[in-house]
């Protein structure tokens, strides 16, 4: 295993960039959309950060394990969990199922779809 610190830089700077997104901002599209568009970036390139996985299996990967974890908020995996009080846990898990999140994580994985395909596969 070695460690891509290309994908480990990015990696840092999206988690700073959520956490701010998470402290300050508390309504809005950045915080609904935006955060959310992130996040799924900030999940592949910190996987990345570790593996030597090819891109499209990570991707695929990442897109279905955001899209399981909304799924689950239709499920209120908080209260079964007896963590609907847990901050930490809300933010992470998020304790609503949004349609708009679905889009939102599929635009995040196409992003990195888009900047993966060109660089593993133009000649520059």
């Amino acid at each position: 295993m070695k460690l891509n610190q290309t994908y480990l830089a990015i990696t840092s700077l999206l988690f700073l960039i959520e956490v701010a997104i998470a402290l300050y901002l508390k309504t809005g599209f950045i915080r609904h959309t935006f955060g959310d568009f992130l996040v799924v970036i900030l999940i592949y390139c910190f996987i990345k950060s570790f593996m030597e996985i090819h891109f499209l299996k990570l991707a695929l990967a990442v897109w279905l394990f955001s899209f399981l974890i909304e799924f689950l908020q239709l499920t209120n995996i908080l209260n079964a969990f007896h963590l609907q009080n847990n901050l930490l846990a809300k933010t992470i898990l998020g304790s609503t199922f949004n349609v708009f999140d679905l889009v939102a994580y599929t635009l995040g994985i196409g992003a990195v779809l888009v900047v993966e395909y060109k660089r593993n596969f133009t000649a520059n």
